[in-house]
């Protein structure tokens, strides 16, 4: 019981945590690489994550039993530890970027002056103390964060909407297909979203109709995505690649602004939360893969190992985000094909027996 959480948790999850970590620097990585063209590739990969996400929407609805326990029962728990522990080590690579966005973020919108690193260590306390909670944890933050992600969003849609030029975004499809799917290819890593759920199968109890919320939920948070990059695009067109943070900048242009100051900050300030928790759900799906893994619920022990590895990582990365992030470009499209498209439709092979 202390793993469950309930469907409408798991919807929340994929509407703002889907959302909120696309938002970061990836506006400006998409703007870059296919220019006015930059929701097509979007649309691409959040179609395929979409149906990626279906499927195992669906497959919930065909068993009762988690993932571990599918690849227990087809072949035994020495394999199902292995690809657990596998899994436990991608969820600390696929932390390892939103993260240090977050910390840039912060440092951007928040500081005059590039602060010391030790300022963003702090972190760390908290996610060494959120990062051994379970699942039902992660539930109950996600029923708090939604609410600040949808009010936070659409003041900022609102903000920023009307004052787009949205004629460049023309002419469409102006670049070519290989260039389009390359871009595609490349933010791959940002939409690995079902390897989440695919961890969560066996934590909520599957109703009639979940497999249509779940679905839609996880499409309506990417749509929130494709809105924001062609209105960040039409607000600052060619000059979209150097805006870093989409964030902190896509609202600036507001009349009121001008008047009041940068109100858009305290909106920032809100959806930083929902980024902080987002973050942390990585470091709780590697806790709970590594406990499965090794057959140890000393939670509090397991964070600390995974935090500790991710606080060496951010000493090793730091002032390098921009080599890191061409590395993610050009990379980690390949664990993501693995751990969030491969394993997720293999999983309809496994014995899933009668469902009580």
């Amino acid at each position: 019981m202390k793993e469950r959480m309930s469907v409408r948790q798991v919807c929340f999850i994929l509407i703002a945590y889907n959302a909120v970590l696309k938002l970061i620097i990836y506006p400006s990585a998409a703007a870059s690489s296919s220019g006015n063209d930059l929701i097509f590739p979007a649309l691409f990969d959040l179609a395929m994550q979409t149906a990626i996400i279906w499927s195992i929407a669906y497959l919930s609805s065909r068993t009762d039993k988690s993932f571990f326990q599918l690849l227990e029962s087809t072949f035994n728990k020495v394999v199902a530890r292995i690809v657990y522990a596998l899994f436990a080590l991608y969820f600390i690579l696929a932390a390892i970027v939103p993260m240090v966005e977050q910390q840039l973020l912060i440092h951007s919108a928040f500081y005059d002056t590039v602060p010391s690193l030790y300022v963003f260590l702090p972190f760390f306390i908290f996610s060494i103390y959120a990062g051994a909670k379970s699942f039902t944890n992660s539930g109950r933050c996600a029923d708090i964060c939604l609410p600040v992600f949808l009010i936070s969003i659409t003041a900022i849609l609102v903000m920023s909407a009307g004052q787009g030029e949205y004629s460049n975004l023309l002419p469409v499809f102006s670049h070519s297909v290989p260039s389009l799917f390359g871009g595609a290819l490349s933010a791959a890593f940002k939409y690995a979203d079902s390897a989440f759920l695919l961890i969560f199968m066996g934590s909520f109890r599957y109703k009639k109709g979940d497999a249509a919320k779940i679905t839609l939920s996880y499409l309506f948070g990417g749509l929130i995505v494709i809105a924001l990059l062609a209105i960040f695009y039409a607000v600052y067109g060619a000059m979209a690649p150097s805006r870093t943070f989409l964030l902190n900048e896509i609202s600036v242009f507001f009349p009121a602004i001008s008047y009041v100051g940068r109100i858009d900050l305290t909106l920032l300030y809100a959806l930083d939360i929902v980024i902080l928790f987002a973050i942390i759900l990585h470091i709780q799906a590697s806790v709970h893969c590594l406990s499965l893994a090794f057959g140890w619920d000393k939670r509090s022990a397991l964070s600390l190992i995974v935090n500790a590895v991710l606080i060496v990582i951010t000493f090793v990365v730091n002032n390098k985000f921009s080599p890191l992030y061409q590395a993610a470009s050009r990379w980690f499209w390949i664990p993501a094909l693995i751990f969030a498209y491969v394993l997720p439709l293999c999983a309809w092979l496994l014995k899933r027996g009668d469902k009580r």
